[in-house]
């Protein structure tokens, strides 16, 4: 008797009984995928058998919780549990994601080697215990404390867990692993969830701390259905260039702490070194006094971060000119380029433009407006507008340069750094106080600061 199948949604999980090239729920094209009809019914078997035998919670009147047991503790990196939001909280799910070799495993894996006074389960299913042995003996990871278990079978690592009683469990990955009574394959939409529900259990009621790492698709998305990221507490995503060594570590979901704030790390011969000074690693082999390029000072939560942007202009031999940009929005690159040509005065329209932000850095906000336009007008006309000068603004379809959040502790980092001189906004400059050494140029539109600074 054939079995019956059912359609899962790869991105919010709805099922439905036919398939539609469009999901019901989510609207989402060509997500729908088959699975058997039997991980319906099973899809909670591993994560029973993880709370099965234990004592039910009662419910408490929030005034009787306890307060005096201290949930968070230190990662053992600083960079980690700022993104945490002042660390790993007990209890908790963290999921981990990121391109195949950016260096997941070996943030996790070091990470246990600072976890000296707690008992630590690392479970991999990509790796033998050996090749594990390997691995740690490279990044100098070692202890009596930490257990490692090569294994797939989602229930064998449950009963293990039981059995050991850690304090933390990290599993590697969860795309590997699998529950017996499920007729999928592993990676499948029911045996990633069923795994992870397990997981949660299993964090929720031995309050443990559970690291899960994730395989991320061709969109750069977690594997999975989208509901896998609501059933976790933290969604961490671990980004960079294989070709670059930085590495930096953002949180998608934070029930604990904000999204806003990221680690920096470089890639070395032995694992992951911690950057404290992202603004000074950013800046590291800047060429001095060539045209087309400008500083400017992005926040990342609540750590000031200087990034250097590059333009590259030059005529363009066809119809249609090229555009291309790497850290820097495309639509937003384009409407700056157009501003340009309509309020600066600048005959950019006919020139092939390039845009890059040095260190993989992706700029989201609009406070680097300013600095991308200086650094254009800059490369269009061949001319630097020296090392020493850093331009901070948002930049309005009228050529108006507008005013940003966090000016002042913008400026003490552009100033910590040794630059000499900052274009603003001309109306803020009345309104902050300006860092010792550090000459505040103010513009009101992008023709003034072209003009001042672009000779």
């Amino acid at each position: 008797m054939k079995n019956k199948t059912v359609f899962y949604c790869k991105e919010c999980g709805n099922e439905t009984a036919k398939w539609s090239g469009r999901c019901p729920s989510c609207g989402a094209w060509n997500s729908l995928v088959e699975a058997p009809s039997t991980a319906v019914q099973n899809n909670k078997s591993a994560a029973v058998k993880a709370a099965a035998g234990r004592r039910q919670n009662t419910p408490k009147p929030l005034s009787e919780l306890d307060e005096e047991t201290e949930l968070r503790f230190s990662t053992g990196m600083e960079e980690m549990d700022r993104v945490l939001g002042g660390g790993a909280v007990r209890g908790s799910l963290v999921l981990v994601g990121g391109a195949p070799g950016v260096g997941k495993s070996t943030l996790l894996l070091q990470l246990c080697g600072f976890w000296k006074d707690q008992t630590v389960l690392y479970v991999t299913g990509e790796e033998s215990q050996r090749q594990l042995k390997m691995r740690a003996r490279r990044l100098g990871v070692s202890g009596d404390s930490l257990y490692v278990l090569s294994e797939t079978d989602i229930s064998s690592v449950v009963q293990s867990v039981e059995d050991l009683q850690p304090d933390i469990l990290v599993v590697d990955s969860v795309q590997t692993m699998f529950n017996s009574e499920i007729n999928s394959a592993p990676g499948s939409i029911a045996q990633v969830k069923d795994c992870t529900m397990a997981v949660m259990q299993l964090a929720k009621t031995m309050g443990l701390t559970a690291f899960v790492v994730g395989h991320v698709n061709k969109e750069g998305a977690i594997a999975g259905p989208k509901v896998l990221e609501h059933m976790v507490d933290c969604v961490l995503y671990f980004e960079g260039d294989q070709s670059l060594s930085y590495r930096i570590l953002r949180a998608a979901k934070n029930r604990f702490g904000s999204t806003n704030e990221i680690g920096v790390f470089e890639m070395q011969d032995k694992g992951l070194r911690e950057v404290p000074n992202p603004s000074e690693a950013m800046l590291s082999g800047r060429p001095i006094n060539a045209p087309g390029t400008c500083v400017t000072c992005v926040m990342q939560g609540t750590r000031p971060i200087l990034a250097e942007i590059q333009a590259l202009l030059s005529p363009s031999s066809m119809n249609q000119a090229r555009r291309n940009t790497n850290g820097v929005d495309f639509n937003r690159a384009a409407l700056l380029l157009a501003v340009i040509e309509k309020q600066g005065g600048l005959h950019v329209s006919g020139c092939d433009a390039f845009l890059n932000v040095v260190g993989g850095l992706e700029l989201e906000e609009p406070t680097a407006d300013l600095a991308i336009v200086l650094a254009i007008a800059s490369s269009f006309r061949d001319r630097p507008i020296g090392e020493d000068l850093a331009a901070i603004g948002e930049v309005g379809l009228t050529g108006e340069i507008r005013s940003v959040s966090a000016v002042n502790q913008r400026l003490q980092e552009i100033a910590r750094l040794g630059f000499k001189r900052c274009v603003i906004p001309a109306h803020c400059r009345d309104s902050i106080k300006a860092p010792e050494g550090l000459q505040i140029l103010g513009a009101r539109n992008i023709r003034e600061a072209i003009n001042a600074v672009v000779l």
